[in-house]
């Protein structure tokens, strides 16, 4: 086998392909073999690196360098100084925002300073399309572990005192779940890794399967023997076409290698695995819902009991699991209960994945220690607030998620704590607001996804989503009522106690949330006609600071309307008559004279 004296670790997770991250390969191809150094160098191709804002990204090992915001005019300058020379390219690195450094190493970025990989453990470091570099940084060691030393109850033991959750974001201990199963009656058993993850802003499972598809199969199959299944489904929405390749291509590895299929490492042990390609429905999300669509029928939940661990697949026990539960589960069978227990809160243990997105300096994908404070994830790996405006709030949980506000900013996150906040973990999507961010319009944001995704067979949630979303309209566009906020609290309660499944049980935590913490903010809509984030249009208008004004007429130019007249360097003036409050004066203007009111 070949040795380099160099690693190029290419970024081709989704991000940074769709940034061309796959052309920034040809071209490092093409002058490591104009400069003779291809049999010296090698390019390897991995998943998501999580640090998704700064794409395409490559990490040149040893040294741990990093680059950033890679183009392909910039390859030829890179090869030269770097890789044949030895002078990294400080140009290419990542400058925090606050510094005027570059700082070279991955390590030392605050970004991934403060994190903790477990899920996300050989993410950037290996080609997820070679079982052999998982293995050689310990995959299937796991396996080999349970299927050798191991009885089925101790592989459920391990993994109940580990204090492992569910990560798919109802946060149900996995070792109970996987012990109700276990003992359920059946002529045969199944399991299901569930990958359909259809919160806006949220990737985290897609990196996961992208960045290291073995992890999710190794823990599939350790689950397998806890409980007794020979088969597996992994469904997985067919937005997400580099998943679903790599996860076919990580099936028929682990088939060559004798790690699925029949007699697994000798011990007698079946287990095969089939990728199911969902549509893309939300509501699939939840349990019964996932398991109509894999039987082929329409996506719908049913009432419960009896639980999927009793009659799941074809009527049969089925465990479900999510991407992330399943990537944790070989390291807590190799490391041990103790070790995995030791991390996180009481009630909640281990890390968590979580996309970091929004009006953040970083955003991206990151895993930090449950119990770290939303503080810390904001300003230590997030970076602060995009131009340094003021924090307005987070939204956890996806789109039945809630709304914290910054009085709330030092709140450990565990599954507790989020819910007592009036949020949920959800499946791990963050999204941050800053001050120009209307609440109401927020609420109303979420509400209309969701009510567009209800599956409409609980007339709770088909009927009362809508009611609360032609609420909510009226209130953005100045027609709202002071009765209105009593009415959406009422319509929350009787949407969460009407609804079969958890789509409309949580529907109503945006609205709660909102106006739990910024009832103000209703207030002013509703009393005073005011928008104070300048957000609702029926409700601002646009006026021109003639002190400010310096008659570029940029705006005039661009003014679709012709609401905007005037001379050349003279203050120019707005028609409120014609103006649409369409906002490109606003986004046109150099000088800061245009105001939103």
């Amino acid at each position: 086998m070949a040795e380099y004296r160099m690693h190029l670790m290419l970024c081709a997770g989704t991000g940074c392909v769709s940034n061309r991250s796959l052309k920034i390969e040809e071209s490092l191809e093409k002058e490591l073999k104009k400069h003779k150094l291809e049999e010296e160098i090698l390019i390897v191709r991995t998943g998501c690196n999580g640090f998704c804002a700064q794409g395409p990204i490559m990490v040149a090992h040893p040294g741990e360098i990093f680059y950033q915001m890679l183009t392909q005019k910039d390859i030829p300058h890179l090869v030269e100084e770097h890789f044949l020379k030895g002078r990294p390219v400080k140009e290419l690195m990542y400058t925090p925002p606050e510094e005027k450094a570059p700082v070279p190493k991955m390590g030392d970025i605050g970004f991934f300073r403060e994190q903790r990989l477990i899920a996300l453990r050989n993410r950037g470091l290996i080609d997820p399309e070679r079982i052999e570099e998982y293995i050689a940084r310990g995959g299937y060691t796991g396996l080999a572990k349970a299927l050798t030393s191991m009885r089925p109850d101790e592989i459920i033991k391990e993994i109940k005192d580990s204090g492992l959750r569910g990560r798919g974001g109802a946060g149900f201990p996995t070792g109970r779940k996987w012990e109700f199963t276990a003992k359920a009656e059946g002529e045969e058993k199944y399991i299901i890794c569930n990958a359909d993850e259809g919160d806006p802003g949220a990737f985290m499972d897609r990196s996961i399967v992208e960045s290291d598809p073995h992890s999710v199969l190794e823990g599939m199959t350790i689950g397998a023997r806890a409980i007794g299944a020979h088969h597996a489904y992994i469904y997985i929405r067919t937005e997400y076409p580099i998943a679903v390749e790599r996860m076919r291509k990580a099936i028929n590895q682990a088939k060559e290698y004798g790690l699925l299929g029949e007699d697994i490492l000798g011990t007698g042990f079946r287990f095969d695995v089939t990728v199911h390609r969902g549509a893309g429905a939300f509501v699939c999300g939840e349990e019964t819902s996932l398991i109509a669509s894999l039987e082929g029928r329409s996506p719908e939940p049913r009432i419960r009991p009896p639980f999927p661990a009793q009659s799941g697949v074809w009527g049969m026990p089925t465990n479900i699991n999510n991407v992330e539960t399943w990537a944790n589960v070989p390291e807590i069978i190799n490391r041990g209960a103790g070790w995995y227990s030791q991390l996180g809160t009481d009630t909640s243990k281990g890390t968590k994945v979580f996309s970091l997105v929004g009006k953040v300096k970083n955003t991206g994908l990151i895993e930090v220690p449950m119990g770290i404070t939303l503080r810390k994830i904001i300003y230590d790996i997030g970076g602060g607030i995009l131009e340094d405006k003021k924090f307005k709030a987070i939204q956890t949980g996806g789109p039945s998620g809630g709304c914290i506000p910054e009085e709330l900013l030092d709140l450990p996150i565990d599954y507790e704590r989020l819910t007592e906040a009036g949020s949920i973990m959800g499946s791990g999507g963050m999204i941050v607001m800053d001050e120009g961010t209307c609440m109401v319009d927020v609420a109303r944001y979420f509400v209309d996804f969701l009510r567009g995704e209800s599956c409409g067979k609980c007339t709770s949630c088909r009927e009362g989503l809508e009611s609360m979303y032609q609420i909510l309209t009226e209130i953005c566009e100045g027609k709202g009522k002071e009765s209105d906020v009593e009415l959406l609290e009422e319509l929350c309660a009787a949407i969460a106690d009407g609804s079969m499944c958890a789509l409309g049980g949580t529907a109503s935590n945006p609205v709660l949330s909102t106006i739990r913490y910024f009832r103000n903010e209703y207030q002013s809509h509703i009393r005073d006609q005011e928008c104070p984030a300048g957000v609702c249009r029926e409700l601002i208008h646009y006026l021109i600071d003639r002190e400010k004004c310096t008659g570029c007429l940029l705006c005039v130019k661009n003014c679709p309307s012709d609401a905007i007249t005037g001379e050349r360097k003279e203050p120019v003036n707005l028609n409120q008559e014609k103006c649409i409050k369409c906002g490109i004066c606003f986004e046109v203007c150099k000088f800061k004279a245009v105001e939103v009111k």
